[in-house]
């Protein structure tokens, strides 16, 4: 589920490892390979995921992008995304994107070498106002950290607190984006919106999303090793979770709100024919049309591709039909 590899869970994770011979402080206590490694002495090594690149110009695509901070306290803030090349061909402003980065809330920042050129794509082919999130990281900021940051994040876009946003921002059109934990939080946000009665979102886009189960559906992985594997993330993600009935990773559960009160009129749900979460993404589409929700949905389905494939294969013949069908959703 992260953004930047293809994980197969089952093999790369462990939650207690053997300490033998080695100082107890070195006891690697969780590690989700290739992701991150988890120590005994609280250090927290992440072995991907992690560069960075400045705002600036993009040159090909004519996307100018700067850094803000939304709250000097968390440290939570933004990198905004401005078409300056094609401001003098548009006809009044421009949607607003607001997007959340995947990486398994494990790594990853709008400012990764893997997220900044995909936004500069997003804002340049849209054209559109793009404000990717930078959330606080799990372990260290364990969920709900990053769906409250997320919250404040979007809050601080309604209420138009920068220049761009309101010199440029058609705030009739507001779009919520991410990739798979990204989606995870587009999706929490859209029910918490929808319980506030916050009406300025107009749409979403949910591309690989991460969702879970506590059964399989579908094709999934039904074996008892793996399905404890996921399990076993979860519950390292998020410390306070009731588990994989939690509506906030299994948003068609039991004990979920019901869809029909998203607070949101237009939802786009992206899969890969190879995606171990593909069977989730087509039961959250299936589930939203059969509630009595009174928006949009639509679901695009490539197949023999793997996840998030378009942002980690920008250059394939599948990558950029699906960012412009994104970017063709937010433009609506």
């Amino acid at each position: 589920m992260d953004s930047l590899v293809s994980l197969s869970p089952s093999s790369a994770f462990a939650t207690s490892l053997s300490s033998d011979g080695i100082d107890s402080d070195d006891e690697v206590i969780f590690q989700f390979l290739p992701l991150i490694r988890v120590y005994r002495s609280g250090r927290v090594e992440r072995l991907v995921g992690m560069e960075t690149v400045p705002a600036a110009f993009d040159l090909p695509t004519g996307v100018l992008s700067k850094d803000i901070v939304i709250d000097p306290t968390t440290g939570v803030g933004a990198r905004l995304y401005l078409p300056v090349s094609s401001l003098s061909a548009v006809s009044g402003k421009l949607p607003v994107l607001v997007y959340f980065h995947g990486g398994g809330f494990l790594i990853e920042s709008p400012f990764s070498p893997t997220y900044h050129p995909h936004l500069n794509d997003l804002s340049s082919l849209g054209p559109l106002l793009a404000v990717s999130v930078n959330y606080r990281l799990a372990p260290e900021h364990p969920l709900p950290t990053a769906y409250e940051d997320s919250w404040a994040a979007l809050q601080w876009v309604l209420s138009r607190a920068d220049t761009w946003l309101s010199g440029w921002g058609d705030f009739g059109r507001v779009y919520l984006g991410g990739d798979s934990a990204g989606a995870n939080i587009c999706q929490e946000m859209a029910v918490r919106a929808g319980k506030e009665g916050v009406k300025a979102i107009k749409g979403m886009a949910l591309v690989c999303p991460y969702f879970w189960g506590e059964k399989p559906v579908g094709t999934e992985d039904s074996d008892p090793s793996f399905r404890g594997d996921m399990e076993g993330l979860w519950r390292f993600l998020f410390p306070g979770t009731i588990g994989l009935e939690d509506p906030r990773i299994d948003p068609v559960a039991e004990t979920a709100p019901s869809l029909a009160t998203l607070g949101c009129r237009r939802v786009l749900v992206a899969v890969a024919g190879k995606d171990m979460l593909w069977n989730r993404g087509w039961l959250y589409y299936e589930r939203l049309k059969s509630s009595s929700w009174e928006g949009v949905a639509e679901i695009v389905d490539v197949p023999d591709v793997e996840h998030v494939f378009h942002i980690l294969q920008p250059e394939t013949d599948e990558a950029r039909p699906m960012t412009k069908r994104l970017t063709d959703f937010f433009a609506q």
